[in-house]
């Protein structure tokens, strides 16, 4: 079975990504271009090398040096034309790797150095997916680009930035986020949030359970009413080696509450050893809603092809186990259920059953 994936397949095949970060995919190239245009420094405007670099300072086995790399694509996305370019190369990016839904999430907040408000910024971008979205279409590909907006955790502008996505979610902003540093930045700092979320009938995810453990999950879900955990795999911590559950982990798997794991961005940054010792193998045998995910494809070096076909090798999965996570995926999007139903019924498993005959 193992033998009979080829990479190449696993690019054609649909997939669907629920964790991206669009400041955390742009192409070296662009990045380059970029800054040079604003007079940002970087460490060198060589794209192959510049592309290296990130994933060489990424793999430092620390979320914090991990974030730092983003000061470099952060710095080049200040303006409206900037953001509209890393949107729609965004798109067609993930569009040309087979995804056909992804969900894009970015912090509006980072965005304005140059004057631009929090609603332009989130125009842009939409505007930027809009476009790649069609030139994928006209390509001969089919994508559909829903996004999340991150407000940041250390910061206090998380009500604001809530408002923010509820104001724009007829124009394609689809749920919202908290990410940043986990430790001493615990999701209830910005309950006001969550809560004004949950009035408006709004979905959202928290990045919980990476670099902190259980409590950050049990944060996010009993006192947030998050919908999905961003990574989530410390919900492992609760699970014992002959795999029974303690009442935190068999609440999430009860629940079907999506866990958004990102495989190689969790080696990266220290969440877990190896992708073999990665617990999504334990989490897919024990029927827990698991997904696969990107986080930042500049600075894991990364494609959801690659992550799927890093499963594949590791844990010898076959169609089956990828449409698995795929489906996963889709059910947990944060669009309507029958966008989602009609995605996996005339996308996804027509596309697997050729394969799996």
């Amino acid at each position: 079975m193992v033998a009979t994936i080829r990479y190449e397949d696993i690019v054609k095949v649909p997939k669907a990504l629920l964790h991206d970060h669009l400041d955390g995919g742009l192409r070296p190239a662009t990045i380059v271009e970029l800054a040079a245009e604003v007079g940002h420094e970087l460490p060198t405007t060589d794209p192959d090398a510049l592309g290296r670099w990130f994933v060489e300072a990424a793999d430092s086995g620390s979320l914090e040096r991990y974030l730092e790399t983003f000061a470099h694509t952060v710095a080049v996305m200040q303006t409206g034309p900037a953001l509209r370019r890393v949107a729609r190369e965004c798109a067609l990016d993930l569009a040309a790797d087979g995804v056909v839904y992804a969900e894009v999430r970015f912090a509006p907040e980072q965005h304005l150095e140059r004057d631009l408000s929090l609603d332009e910024v989130v125009e842009a971008v939409l505007a930027g997916f809009a476009e790649g979205t069609a030139q994928a279409v006209e390509a001969g590909l089919t994508i559909r680009v829903g996004t999340l907006l991150t407000a940041m955790r250390h910061a206090a502008r998380s009500q604001e930035i809530a408002e923010l996505a509820v104001r724009h979610r007829d124009a394609g902003v689809v749920g919202f986020d908290i990410a940043g540093a986990e430790a001493g930045f615990p999701p209830t700092r910005h309950l006001d949030a969550f809560e004004y979320l949950q009035r408006e009938n709004f979905h959202f995810t928290i990045h919980a359970g990476e670099a902190f453990g259980l409590p950050s999950i049990w944060q996010a879900i009993q006192w947030c009413g998050a919908d999905r955990l961003g990574h989530g795999v410390r919900i492992v911590d609760d699970i014992t080696p002959d795999g029974a559950l303690g009442r935190l982990a068999a609440y999430v798997r009860d629940k079907r509450i999506p866990l958004e794991l990102c495989p190689s961005s969790n080696v990266q940054t220290g969440a877990v050893a190896s992708i073999a010792e990665h617990p999504i193998g334990l989490l897919r045998d024990l029927r827990f809603r698991a997904t696969v995910n990107t986080d930042n494809r500049l600075m894991s070096g990364t494609s959801m092809s690659r992550e799927m076909s890093l499963l594949v090798e590791t844990f010898g999965y076959g169609w089956r186990e990828l449409q698995w996570f795929t489906i996963n995926a889709m059910k947990s999007a944060f669009i309507p259920f029958d966008e989602r139903l009609r995605i996996i019924d005339e996308v996804i498993k027509p596309a697997y059953a050729k394969l799996l005959a």
